[in-house]
């Protein structure tokens, strides 16, 4: 266990490696940081540090920097996480109302958050499986053709065409409109199977087939893996930074949905940051980066995840206030679609 002065020099090191991209000494901890002990203790500090693996040096006669041990334990004990400004506060807010639908709040969210940080945002849209029902409507287009719409709560809509076989009368389609709303306004996507099981009983005879097709429709859209569409930006921002693996790797990793479902697959069911720093990425081609990610949702309850992915040589103060700002307006927008 490190004591506190340990502590402060690497916090130093860190904060400067950061700023710097440059290995750090004694001398320049000297002369950037308050510590209040002389550079002799500074240097007994930093062999403590290397010894016990929380820096490095990458040559001889260099300064340190950071190991992964490191920066963990700078993230781990950070006593405070970097508030957003006030007017950075109202810009983000000002821009995510602006969204005029789902589709524009995820491309709105992931730009945002690309052009705060400075890294590559990834964005997962929310799970219909987390969703409830807002409201289910039926449109005829055709004689024998039907439009389903289905709205959640988080503003997400799913719309799939309908050939019913048989021409379907204007007042059968009300009916049944109506049959689904009363069933489903307000139930979780989740137990909507269980609420229509009885539903074709509700209907008359004639219109059966056309409800048991509606409804075999209804059911396959609510079963499908929404929650597997993720979407990500900034992927520029990082042609500038020096990897330990290629670029190439990095951005072959973020390429593949799978890995960016697992980049954000260990963010709980509430807003609470997650932080994963080097090698604690379990996909190989992403060990020299960090990922700082949090659940978005409806009060308590996370509907999908957000963050963004850069260097292990991050800004995590300001990156961590950033990811849980957007995070926070992004859930006020979904609770009052």
């Amino acid at each position: 266990m490190l004591d506190d002065r340990k502590l402060a020099v690497l916090r130093a090191i860190v904060e400067d490696y950061v700023s710097t991209n440059e290995p750090v000494g004694s001398k320049a901890l000297v002369e950037r940081h308050s510590l209040g002990v002389s550079p002799a203790t500074i240097r007994n500090d930093m062999a403590v540090l290397e010894e016990q693996g929380y820096i490095t040096q990458p040559h001889t006669s260099a300064g340190r920097v950071p190991t992964d041990k490191g920066y963990r334990l700078f993230v781990d004990r950070l006593s405070t996480i970097k508030p957003l400004s006030v007017a950075e506060r109202r810009a983000i807010e000002t821009f995510l109302n602006g969204a005029y639908d789902l589709d524009d709040v995820v491309g709105r969210t992931v730009r945002l958050l690309a052009q705060l940080t400075r890294q590559v945002a990834v964005v997962q849209y929310p799970s219909l499986s987390r969703s409830a029902v807002r409201h289910v409507e039926l449109v005829p287009v055709a004689d024998r053709r039907l439009l389903l719409v289905l709205i959640t709560n988080t503003g997400r809509v799913e719309q799939r065409v309908i050939e019913t076989h048989v021409p379907v009368s204007e007042e059968s389609i009300a009916h049944l409109r109506a049959l689904l709303n009363t069933c489903l306004d307000g139930c979780r996507l989740a137990e909507a199977p269980g609420a229509v099981a009885d539903l074709p009983e509700q209907v008359p005879a004639d219109d059966r087939p056309m409800a048991a097709t509606v409804l075999s429709v209804l059911l396959e859209t609510l079963v499908e893996r929404h929650e597997e569409k993720i979407v990500f930006a900034g992927a520029a921002n990082l042609a500038h930074v020096d990897f330990s693996q290629s670029l190439r790797d990095v951005l072959e990793a973020l390429e593949e949905q799978v890995v960016l479902m697992r980049l954000l697959g260990e963010v709980g069911d509430s807003s609470t940051l997650t932080v994963r720093i080097g090698t604690e990425n379990l996909h190989e081609g992403l060990r020299s980066t960090s990922v700082v990610a949090a659940g978005y949702g409806v009060g308590d309850q996370a509907l999908a995840r957000l963050g963004v992915l850069g260097p292990t040589r991050m800004d995590y103060p300001g990156t961590m206030g950033a990811v849980r700002a957007v995070a926070r307006y992004v859930g006020q927008i979904l609770a009052g679609s």
